[in-house]
């Protein structure tokens, strides 16, 4: 058991490793970190080759983060259970392959460990933890986009997202609670939910920190606005 989840959780970190955008760039003759802002995600793709490689650059970040989760959690059979009624090291190790492929494409081995700022990654990370990050998931894409209709600025919206996400992941939380034959209290909810609740706060944390350059030029007022028809995919 234990060599199969080391080797689990190494795949989920390389195959969180592909840098997708660095290979669009290729295929359309270009090194990406070169252009536009340098990033790799799917916003400065968009930019630079054009809205349809952006958002194919967002599906497939997204697809690397979702496809090692579901695969872990049908390993552990956590996927589609209530969390308050899973063992606590399954839900665990689940979430262990959902941080590696996440910090794969932030620090990949194929670029020197550097990457994206996995935004992209991360959505496909929580919506494959059907169903107790899937909801939270789907609420910081909402957020997201609201936060982009109102800024126009894809960085300031995607660090608000990331931070709706954890409060989405209590309330949650707190309804799973209710689903149990017996009255769960918050404090039930928080001791029996803290590796999602961890996840998610650690995965917020770690785009305001990839992100730290973007709040720097959103401070001096000097970060980019997207114009109204420009590609809404999210950095990745």
């Amino acid at each position: 058991m234990g060599w199969t989840w080391f080797f689990c959780i190494l795949g989920a970190y390389l195959i969180g490793s592909i840098p997708f955008g660095v290979l669009i760039g290729r295929a359309r003759g270009i090194n990406i970190r070169e252009h536009g802002s340098r990033n790799i995600g799917a916003t400065n793709v968009g930019r630079v080759l054009g809205r349809r490689w952006g958002l194919l650059c967002f599906v497939l970040d997204m697809g690397k983060g979702a496809i090692p989760v579901v695969v872990a959690g049908l390993l552990t059979d956590t996927i589609g259970q209530n969390p308050m009624f899973v063992p606590t090291a399954s839900l665990w190790l689940w979430l262990a392959v959902a941080i590696a492929a996440f910090c794969g494409h932030m620090y990949s081995m194929f670029l020197n460990f550097s990457g994206g700022k996995g935004v992209a990654t991360a959505f496909g990370v929580l919506l494959a933890m059907y169903p107790v990050l899937t909801i939270p998931a789907l609420t910081g894409l909402v957020v997201w986009i609201a936060a982009l209709l109102a800024t126009r600025i894809v960085s300031a919206s995607s660090m608000i997202a990331a931070m709706s996400i954890p409060v989405a992941t209590l309330i949650v939380l707190r309804w799973f609670g209710t689903r149990t034959e017996a009255d769960v209290s918050t404090g039930d909810v928080l001791a029996r939910g803290s590796a999602p609740l961890t996840i998610t706060i650690a995965i917020a944390l770690l785009i305001l920190w990839r992100h730290r350059t973007n709040i720097g030029r959103l401070l001096r007022g000097e970060e980019p606005r997207i114009k109204s028809r420009a590609s809404t995919t999210s950095e990745g």
